[in-house]
């Protein structure tokens, strides 16, 4: 028997989660040489991705979105990269590293018909790499910078890119790519060591939205106004950025992280410049675009081993620390991409 710690869904938050209370670490074992059922398969989980749309997930089951609630008193689950230690599968051997949404656990059983989740990585082992690039910049958060600058920011060399939480997991790839592509980028973060590290990656500008006023900062770092807006924050954010966004800009909608523990969302008080201006507002799920997972892959490996972008990450150690990491996240106290690190290779 091993030990197989569990982080656990206890209870639906009305605000910020509270590590014990609203998810909980729960001690276990696991016989690991149990016999495990036909089509199923034995992970050990090496590494996970806390993310803030999680924090939408930690809901009430009968409210709906595009992303199911997850199960009270049950593992919380996320992006991971894991190794296989036991197979019934033969799309799956022993030693292969795996990606995918993965439970909360040291060790997941993963039942057959959850099996089609999972993607063997075995490319990871001898990329030169480190191994939780594949759950941020080479996963579903990297994916997401790149769906949503390319497909729906549209980008034109010398156009205006602004960013906000540019620092994080997918801002910091954003702005990146932005520079790649021949814009003009700034960013927003929420420290003044954040602003460096932008400015650093190569952003043009960079503010520290809490010493800053908003509309200003946006008028000095933005001077020929915003043609693309990278949202991520929400709420008087984006109700700055509409007052200066170019007419026919586009406004890509990843994420509203200062609404997410609020009980009563922000209001937007300037949407008729969104007539005015003939705006472009959009939302994606970047699950939803599949077919450009691969050239993502491709473009993204080569920038980064290139050196053309750079990729920082905060790594809590231990699975136990998962609370604690997605608390973090939503609250900005971490630095570019939050991963729980569970176990060497």
């Amino acid at each position: 028997m091993v030990s197989n710690t569990k982080i656990i869904f206890a209870q639906v938050p009305t605000g910020y989660p509270e590590p014990g209370v609203h998810m909980k670490v729960e001690k276990s074992e696991i016989d690991l040489n149990a016999d495990i059922p036909q089509g199923s398969v034995l992970l050990k989980v090496l590494c996970l991705s806390v993310d803030p749309y999680m924090r939408g997930r930690m809901r009430d089951a009968h409210k709906k979105s595009y992303s199911p609630a997850f199960p009270l008193g049950q593992p919380m689950n996320g992006h991971a990269m894991s190794q296989v230690v036991k197979s019934n599968n033969e799309k799956f051997k022993v030693g292969d590293l795996v990606y995918g949404m993965t439970p909360f656990v040291e060790y997941a059983l993963i039942p057959e018909q959850f099996t089609s989740h999972l993607e063997v990585r075995n490319d990871a082992k001898d990329s030169g790499i480190p191994l939780t690039n594949f759950i941020g910049i080479l996963g579903m958060p990297g994916m997401t910078a790149y769906v949503g600058l390319i497909k729906f920011g549209k980008p034109k060399k010398g156009e205006t890119l602004y960013v906000s939480a540019a620092s994080g997991a997918v801002g910091q790839l954003v702005g990146q790519i932005g520079k790649i592509l021949g814009l003009y980028v700034v960013g927003s973060a929420g420290s003044d060591e954040k602003v460096a590290y932008l400015k650093e990656l190569g952003f043009d500008a960079a503010f520290n939205y809490k010493t800053k006023d908003i509309s200003e900062a946006l008028k000095e770092t933005c001077p020929n106004g915003i043609d693309i807006y990278f949202e991520n924050v929400g709420g008087k954010m984006l109700e700055a950025v509409i007052d200066h966004a170019n007419t026919f800009a586009r406004i890509v909608c990843c994420g509203m992280i200062s609404q997410y523990n609020r009980e009563n969302p922000e209001p937007i008080h300037n949407l008729m410049q969104v007539v005015a201006k003939s705006l472009e507002i959009v939302g994606f799920i970047v699950s939803n675009y599949p077919e450009m997972e691969g050239q993502f892959r491709k473009d993204v490996t080569e920038w980064l081993k290139s050196g053309q972008i750079k990729y920082r990450e905060t790594i809590a150690e231990g699975i136990e620390k998962t609370p604690e990491a997605l608390v973090d996240v939503l609250k900005g106290n971490n630095f570019g991409k939050q991963v729980v690190k569970v176990a060497d290779l």
